[in-house]
């Protein structure tokens, strides 16, 4: 493990180059921790944020694959190719993290784990803020361990210049892959337009008895108009289709040679009315997913459809130049129809207040405080605190605040509505009760000639009934008619207590070399330890990594460029099932590299790429096995005009 470490931090030394010029990444104005547009380094939080453009210029296709690379962020993969994977933030589960599109929620009510599922083209992104830490006072239930918020370029700003914009990308590979990543943006000072469609396609590489397909397609498009310098309108539609082999990617059974396919339609608005001291935001989004799952050609395939309504009020009001208030009112209805979970309704309502608060040069100060309402949980107080002290240099920064979550449709009702359900299956719980926890970190940031930010963090995070599942035999399981009656299931249950404790740091570099040169890297160092009160392993918490390393490195001069991405992960051993069954990998290394070569200048480049350069053979989750090494080439077009 300490040569891996080694071979990571290894590039270290080439991000303390002599620094010149402004990193725009390093220090944004951000939106994501506080609503209102504020300093990263005056939140008290633990921000990183990314253009959009950096998808284009990294071995990665996909939204999930783009964040797998970012500090602190733990991908758990199922597939390739924006498929299915699970983002855990500080080691909580994968139903801990939120995920919002122009501040508005897409993970659906049905599973976590379509939580990746964005329906967002990559190129219509502007940028992408990752908040690491408790959220819930400010975005409620899921935002446990971190939001994860991608802002669009048609509802970031005004359009307030001509531009058009149109690029291109087509890859080609092994495996009978294929893929088109292409996008056109468009503004004429007063209207903004944006469209892209991402598809990416294979026949996949060779499984127990099938083969790990992927047919993954999002088309979107936007509109943004200024009616005049207070008000505007933002718009959104989009299209998400994805069939794949989903083989062990929810049990480990040697019968299983799964597909799904899953079927996202995405819409939503903005009303935004901007005065001197006065921005009124009203956000409505709507979302249906359909999904469908075979579990091998002689079981019934479960039918799901999920309906997820949406409203978002917020007024933010500066009182001086000190002081920001910003209340809220959110109203969200989830719904499922389904063969196996049956058929759920449910209503949430909070109502929350932000306020924003600097004390001299260097202190800010950002409480929170939300009321929210669900129809099954009830009443919920939820209250947040953000310190910040801002040097020339150095950023100190603490945060405190209670989390919430409360159960999805899986959790409550997986094989609920079947008639049998045979051992070793996975089962919900209608019983459970809604998570709470409490955390807390302290950190400090450096920065160094505005293209060097180096990042240490400490944050414990302390769960009361957290939600996981657990093997259970069938006679201590409630509504155990329809199951085997000496069977093992993993049941859902609400652990009684545990106890995550975690370091992480984080390196950001952005500097200009020469005229022609520029070098980009991000560097994540994370460790984590978990406590339970439950003797028994539950299936989640024991798959999060308790080391972790990842790092994306991107050169770009005048013909060339370079890309490599790559994360080390080490965590606790499981055991699989079956000797058929690939088992968890305990730890493992995975790099990916991309060369580039620019033909004509700013129009045209080809480009050579090979993922798992190493060609290991690893899980992340049960028995999903990832793909090997895998060549692939293609070519990129950008056209720019006025």
């Amino acid at each position: 493990m300490r040569k891996r470490v080694l071979f990571f931090t290894g590039i270290l030394p080439f991000v303390f180059l002599s620094a010149k010029a402004q990193g725009p990444e390093l220090d944004p104005v951000t939106i994501t921790s506080s609503i209102n547009p504020i300093k990263a380094s005056q939140t008290g939080r633990n921000l990183l944020v990314i253009k959009g453009e950096r998808f284009a210029q990294l071995p990665v296709h996909s939204l999930d694959e783009l964040l797998r690379y970012l500090p602190g962020i733990e991908l758990q993969a199922r597939g390739p190719f924006g498929s299915q994977s699970d983002i855990t933030l500080r080691g909580g589960t994968f139903q801990q993290v939120l995920v919002i599109v122009d501040g508005v929620r897409v993970n659906d009510p049905n599973t976590g784990h379509f939580t990746t599922n964005i329906p967002l083209a990559p190129g219509e992104i502007d940028r992408i803020e990752i908040l690491k830490g408790a959220s819930s006072a400010l975005y409620g239930s899921d935002a446990v361990g971190g939001v994860v918020n991608i802002i669009t370029k048609t509802f970031a700003t005004k359009s307030t210049v001509q531009k058009l914009q149109t690029t291109a990308q087509f890859t080609g590979g092994e495996y009978g892959f294929y893929s088109v990543n292409a996008a056109v943006y468009a503004s004429n000072g007063k209207t903004s337009f944006g469209a892209g469609i991402l598809s990416n396609n294979t026949t996949g590489q060779l499984q127990r008895g099938t083969r790990g397909f992927v047919n993954a397609t999002t088309v979107s498009a936007s509109v943004g108009h200024a009616f005049n310098e207070k008000w505007n309108l933002s718009f959104r539609s989009a299209y998400d289709h994805r069939k794949f082999a989903a083989q062990n990617f929810y049990t480990s059974s040697t019968a299983d040679t799964a597909q799904e396919t899953l079927k996202t339609f995405w819409n939503q608005l903005q009303v935004l009315r901007q005065a001197a001291n006065n921005t009124l935001r009203v956000q409505i989004g709507y979302k249906q997913l359909q999904d469908s799952f075979a579990f091998n050609k002689l079981t019934p395939t479960n039918q799901n459809k999920t309906e997820l309504w949406q409203a978002l009020l917020t007024n933010e009001r500066k009182l001086g130049a000190n002081t920001t208030l910003t209340p809220g009112l959110q109203f969200i209805n989830k719904k499922i129809t389904s063969n196996d979970r049956g058929n759920h309704n449910v209503n949430l309502a909070a109502a929350f207040l932000i306020l924003s608060q600097r004390f001299g040069e260097h202190v800010f100060v950002s409480p929170a405080a939300r009321l929210e309402w669900n129809e099954r949980a009830g009443w919920e107080a939820v209250p947040q605190l953000n310190l910040s002290y801002r040097s020339s240099q150095w950023q100190l920064r603490g945060s405190a605040g209670k989390t919430i979550r409360d159960a999805d449709f899986t959790e409550r009702y997986n094989n609920y509505n079947k008639s049998f359900v045979s051992n070793g299956q996975r089962l919900g719980n209608p019983d459970l009760e809604a998570e709470r926890s409490f955390s807390y970190e302290a950190g400090a940031d450096y920065f160094l000639a505005n293209t060097l930010k180096l990042s240490g963090t400490f944050f414990q995070r302390r769960h009361k009934n957290l939600i996981d599942y657990v093997l259970t035999p069938a006679a201590q399981i409630p509504h155990n008619s329809n199951l085997a009656a000496n069977g093992m299931y993993a049941f859902a249950k609400n652990i009684a207590e545990v106890t995550t404790t975690g370091y992480e740091g984080d390196v950001q570099f952005s500097k200009p070399l020469t005229n022609n040169s520029n070098l980009w890297v991000t560097l994540g160092l994370v460790w984590l330890n978990d406590e339970s009160s439950n003797n028994t392993a539950s299936l989640y918490v024991s798959s999060h990594a308790r080391f972790q390393t990842n790092f994306a490195v991107s050169y770009t001069q005048k013909r060339f460029a370079l890309s490599v991405n790559g994360l080390y992960k080490k965590r606790q051993q499981q055991k699989s099932s079956s000797p058929l069954i690939v088992p968890v990998t305990s730890d493992y290394v995975l790099l990916n590299a991309k060369a580039e070569a620019f033909i004509l200048k700013n129009k045209l480049s080809a480009f050579t790429e090979v993922d798992n350069l190493l060609d290991r053979t690893y899980t992340d989750l049960l028995g999903a096995l990832m793909p090997r090494r895998w060549f692939m080439a293609g070519i990129k077009i950008s056209l720019a005009g006025k």
